[in-house]
This record gives structure tokens, C-alpha cells and sequence, in this order.
């Protein structure tokens, strides 16, 4: 979901930029809480695949395609600070080096796959990690859910977006309808790509997953040694 250049006018351009700033200065902030010298490799490996992952297209029909957007894959591995920042390094190189975005609209993408698919994404699998069992399942479920959730959203956010700002003559219920439609199909890809990986990466490293903590302090729990008083032998 990679707007191109012309998409909006210039003042909606500028204001996303502004908006795109601000959340990777936070985001900066954010991620030295996150990282640390056993999860920074992990992060630049999250960021390599999702730009890999991205490069390939599946078809969801009507003579659409879809691709990985990543933002909530990337912050249950490594933390939703961190994500954005991976997200934004993507963004600004796919931008640059492939024309995949446009450089005018590239604060509308760091915004809406950024800043706004990870946001709410991350806030739709801290609630349901708080209500579905503390176990790989549970895990999994809740990162799946909120992949796919968070697709739609963002792309219901461009429509916001072109609302306000849109050049083309084309009417804004058109827009969202089209842009909600195709992006509920591709939210399924997402939500498959995510369970996937993060399934891989919980199956032999999770204790580097920074949305397993929970799980893995109750394995820990579990796994702890019950005391025997000395009056009970």
C-alpha cells in the first residue's frame, strides 16, 4: 500500500511528513528501551526481511495484488519503537532506490505503514495477549489477529487522508470502498506471513521476541523448582 507521488496535495504531503517526523523522533526514543545487544540483530534482520518480503507480490484477485506491509510482524519481534524505525528504513530506501512510494508522499507511507498500521496493530495484540492463554497459541493468534487488523486500518487512513487532500477526480466513497475491500484480502496474506514467522522465531529464539515476555515468564514460572519444608520430609 505504497502511495505514489501526486496522490495528495501538497499541504496534506507536508503535514504527514511533519506528523512521520514526529513519531520517528519518539520512536528513537522509544527503541533504547527496547534493544539491546542481543535483539539489535535481530531488529536489522526484521528490517531486511521485511523489505525482501515486500518486494513480492501475491494476487488477491480482480487483477490486484497485494504485499507484505510488516509493521506488526516487526513490532512483536522487536517492540513497537523499534518497528517503526525499521518500517521508516524500509520506506526511505524502497523510496529512493526503487521509486516505490515517491519521495513527496514518503511521510504519507512512514504515517499510514509506520506509524499508524503499528500503532494499532500493536494496541489490538496487547489486548487480546491479555485475554487469550499465555501460550505459543495464544501468542500466535493475537499477532495474527492484529496483522490483519491492522492492514484495513491503514488503508481506511489513506481514504481519511485523501479526504482531506486528494487530487484525483475520484469520489472518496469510491476510494474507501476499493482501498477496504482489496486491503481485507491482503490483511489475510498479512495475517498468514506474520503467524508464520513469528511461529519460526518463537520455535527456536523466543526469548528474543519482545511480544512473548509474558510467555516466557510463565515458562519460566513453570519451570521453577517448588521448595519442600524441611518439617514435610
Amino acid at each position: 500500500m505504497h502511495v505514489p507521488d501526486g496522490f495528495l496535495d501538497a499541504p496534506t504531503s507536508v503535514a504527514t511528513a511533519a506528523v512521520a517526523a514526529g513519531g520517528v523522533a519518539l520512536a528513537l526514543r522509544g527503541a533504547r528501551r527496547e534493544l539491546d545487544e542481543r535483539t539489535a540483530p535481530l531488529a536489522g534482520l526484521t528490517a531486511a526481511f521485511v523489505f525482501a518480503v515486500q518486494m513480492v507480490n501475491f494476487p488477491v484477485g480482480a487483477g490486484t495484488s497485494g504485499h507484505l506491509m510488516g509493521g506488526v510482524l516487526a513490532a512483536v519481534l522487536v517492540g513497537p519503537w523499534t518497528a517503526v524505525l525499521c518500517m521508516t528504513v524500509v520506506l526511505v530506501v524502497q523510496a529512493l532506490l526503487f521509486a516505490d512510494g515517491g519521495l513527496t508522499a514518503l511521510g504519507t507511507n512512514v504515517t499510514l505503514l509506520g506509524l499508524v498500521a503499528i500503532a494499532v496493530g500493536w494496541a489490538v495484540f496487547r489486548l487480546l495477549a491479555a485475554v487469550l492463554p499465555t501460550t505459543r497459541g495464544g501468542v500466535l493468534a493475537a499477532a495474527g489477529t492484529a496483522a490483519f487488523v491492522s492492514v484495513p486500518v491503514a488503508a481506511l487512513a489513506f481514504a481519511g487522508l485523501f479526504a482531506v487532500g486528494g487530487v484525483a477526480d475520484v469520489a472518496v466513497g469510491t476510494v474507501a470502498a476499493a482501498m477496504g475491500g482489496v486491503h481485507v484480502l491482503i490483511g489475510l496474506g498479512e495475517a498468514a506471513i506474520t503467524v508464520a514467522v513469528v511461529g519460526a522465531v518463537l520455535a527456536v529464539r523466543p526469548d528474543l521476541v519482545h511480544g512473548a515476555r509474558a510467555l516466557r515468564r510463565a515458562t519460566l514460572l513453570a519451570e521453577r523448582p517448588t521448595s519442600v519444608p524441611a518439617g514435610a520430609r
